[in-house]
């Protein structure tokens, strides 16, 4: 920017510069106090957060401002970083401002012993993880899109691999890695097809351009590749159960419930902004691509047995679910139904700022259980909302939000995502009216499934009796950590009760995108949720909260009065017996065995089976992606096969070196002399 106007007048994105050369500032701290973990955890993580509430605050005012534009002079020198906050980007950073407040309080108290990599260098990594994400949103060119995108990916790989020293560590990363290289380059190569060959980057540039719908096609199925390979779509949704879990707890909610929005970003911006062609099987691709997406998550997430590859395949699933909103919304686009679109796309965003919270609080909450017990596996888990009350508490907002539960906002987003299925009039294609429904009800399947994955999520690690003796010392969360996840279970109770005003927070960009919102009628309908009217479906959070304080009220003053002290206590799962033990109680395997038999042809099952001589005879089944063997290993097959190859030409004699340089120069002047 050619100057920086008087601090009184200063626009939302000079502050928000500020507050990202701030966190640059606290990274850069951490590097001089490598290993000094009282200041890393107790002043560098809790001033990030506290610059998380700033960029929140500035974002949240932002979204009813105009468009603010600046050029940088930094880059190379015909290639300065051009920069716009529009309410599009506002709501992104939003959300990225709050959830990132949380997670970097939570950080404090959970990085105090670093993760194999000293503090310090956590910190530096984690804070330009932040930085760049913010970048990667503000961005309005090509060239530093792509480079606060890479910058976002190689330091994401950075803090996966913060447990270096372990070889599936180090797998994991490289497998992320090479699935964000393929990623970046695909969505280079459509910006290149956004320029229209005019040699100018910039966005602004991209908008002005009047693709044909071929071109069009091929700039929006490159930006669904890179953008998808971000979000974990299928079949490119391999390096997400790898990656989380091979995370820090707080990288793995930064990545799951901030990252994977940039993707969902990213999508919007190209669809919805920089091409000026929507065609209707645009959205069916992504509806079709989504709801396989979602389906495949929650089947899978209902099946595992480790904690942190279950919420892995939770973010699959919550990822197709969000694409299932973008397609659904480009379909009305593409035929001019501009209320339905925005009701479509207010679903979707409302559902990324939900995700953001809930799926961050329980990775915070896995991170806490993690820490306490040594554990991730579900099967030595149970009865820690004992030892663990904060964590058990906070995680079961977290829980029941994912499930999609009323009055919390996961129900919020899903039953609006719903409505625009249900309340969808005829469309001009006979195909996608007859789909529609079959759509709504795969889409309450998946919502279904996905409760049933969250009680046991939550039933065995957290009610019944310990599994392992060692859990009785388990110890509950630290004060930063309780205070970072009650940051977080407070925005999912407020996205529950307060539908109605953030939906017209929402309403900028949905009038941004598709010229169209529901400010007006959320306004005009008060503290009911009504998409359409009210005589057709409404939503009231506060009275639902009431009824349920009510109910449970009642039930507990007629048990007080009538049956205290005339039953007896025993535990639920013994049937009256009176000397229940845990191997009596349900086990995560056994939990997901119906759904194993259900959906068995989804999964590729391993099964070792016991043998009469065996001194400690043992079940177990071991449960695999047929996407792994069907597309990755082969490709990895024919890499390797390849590289065997090219391996023969490295004789390791100067002769031969010689030769190769001779034929070379031969070849090179033979095409040069025609």
């Amino acid at each position: 920017m050619s100057g920086l106007p008087p601090i009184a007048q200063w626009i939302h994105l000079d502050w928000m510069l500020v507050v990202t050369m701030a966190w640059l500032v606290v990274g850069a701290t951490g590097i001089f106090a490598l290993r000094r973990f009282s200041l890393v955890s107790q002043v560098l993580f809790p001033i990030g957060g506290l610059l998380g509430l700033v960029l929140f605050g500035l974002a949240l005012d932002a979204l009813f401002s105009r468009p603010e534009v600046a050029v940088l002079p930094i880059g190379l020198p015909a290639l300065p970083f051009h920069l716009r906050l529009d309410s599009l980007s506002a709501y992104f950073l939003m959300v990225i401002g709050g959830a990132s407040a949380g997670i970097s309080v939570f950080a404090a108290g959970y990085f105090r012993k670093g993760e194999g990599t000293p503090p310090g260098l956590l910190c530096l990594e984690y804070h330009l993880f932040l930085v760049s994400m913010v970048g990667v949103v503000l961005a309005d060119d090509a060239y530093s899109f792509m480079v606060m995108w890479e910058t976002m990916a190689l330091s994401s790989f950075f803090l996966v691999t913060a447990n270096h020293r372990m070889a599936e560590v180090r797998s994991a990363g490289y497998l992320y890695i090479t699935m964000a290289r393929i990623g970046a380059i695909a969505v280079l190569l459509c910006f290149g097809v956004l320029q229209a060959n005019t040699g100018d980057y910039t966005f602004a540039n991209m908008r002005a351009q009047v693709l044909s719908p071929s071109w069009a096609s091929v700039g929006f199925l490159l930006a669904l590749l890179g953008f998808g390979a971000k979000a974990g779509i299928l079949p490119l949704h391999v390096w997400l159960p790898e990656a989380h879990p091979a995370a820090p707890s707080p990288v793995s909610a930064m990545m799951s419930g901030v990252m994977l929005n940039t993707a969902i970003y990213g999508l919007l911006r190209v669809s919805f902004d920089l091409l000026h062609v929507r065609l209707w099987w645009w959205g069916g691709l992504l509806l079709g691509v989504g709801l396989a997406t979602a389906l495949f998550g929650v089947i899978f997430a209902a099946v595992q047995t480790d904690m942190k590859r279950l919420l892995a395949y939770s973010s699959i699933e919550n990822m197709g679910l969000l694409f299932v909103g973008m397609g659904l919304t480009l379909i009305f686009s593409a035929y001019g139904m501009q209320p339905m679109a925005a009701l479509a796309l207010t679903a979707t965003l409302y559902h990324v700022a939900g995700h953001a919270f809930f799926k961050s609080l329980l990775f915070l909450g896995t991170g806490c259980v993690l820490h306490a017990t040594s554990e991730r596996s579900l099967g030595k888990m149970g009865g820690l909302i004992r030892m663990m009350p904060w964590v058990a508490w906070l995680t079961l907002l977290g829980v029941l939000t994912s499930a999609g539960l009323p009055p919390l906002g996961g129900f919020v987003s899903e039953w609006l995502l719903l409505q625009s299925f249900l309340f969808t009039p005829g469309l001009p294609v006979p195909l996608l009216t007859m789909l529609i429904p079959v759509v709504a009800a795969l889409i309450a399947l998946v919502a279904a499934l996905a409760g049933y994955t969250m009680v046991k999520f939550f039933g065995v690690i957290f009610l019944g009796q310990p599994r392992e003796e060692k859990l009785a010392h388990a110890h509950d969360a630290g004060h930063w950590e309780r205070v970072g996840m009650v940051w977080l279970a407070l925005g999912c109770i407020a996205l529950g009760l307060l539908p109605t005003q953030f939906i017209q927070l929402i309403d900028p960009v949905t009038q941004q995108l598709v010229q169209s919102g529901l400010g007006a009628k959320a306004a005009a309908s008060g503290w009911l949720l009504a998409p359409s009217s009210l005589a057709q479906a409404s939503y009231g959070p506060v009275i639902f909260l009431l009824g349920i304080l009510g109910s449970f009220a009642l039930a507990f003053l007629l048990v007080r009065r009538l049956y205290h002290g005339r039953i007896r206590r025993g535990l639920p799962w013994a049937c009256g017996f009176p000397w229940g033990t845990a191997r009596m109680q349900d086990t995560a395997e056994g939990f997901g065995q119906p759904i194993r038999q259900i959906f068995e042809p989804f999964f590729l099952m391993r099964r070792d089976l016991p043998t009469p001589f065996d001194a400690k005879p043992h079940y177990r089944v071991t449960i695999e992606d047929h996407f792994w063997r069907w597309l990755y290993v082969p490709v990895a097959d024919l890499a390797a096969y390849l590289a065997r190859l090219i391996g023969l030409m490295q004789q390791g004699r100067i002769s031969v070196y010689l030769l190769y340089s001779f034929l070379t120069l031969a070849a090179t002047l033979l095409v040069v002399m025609r």
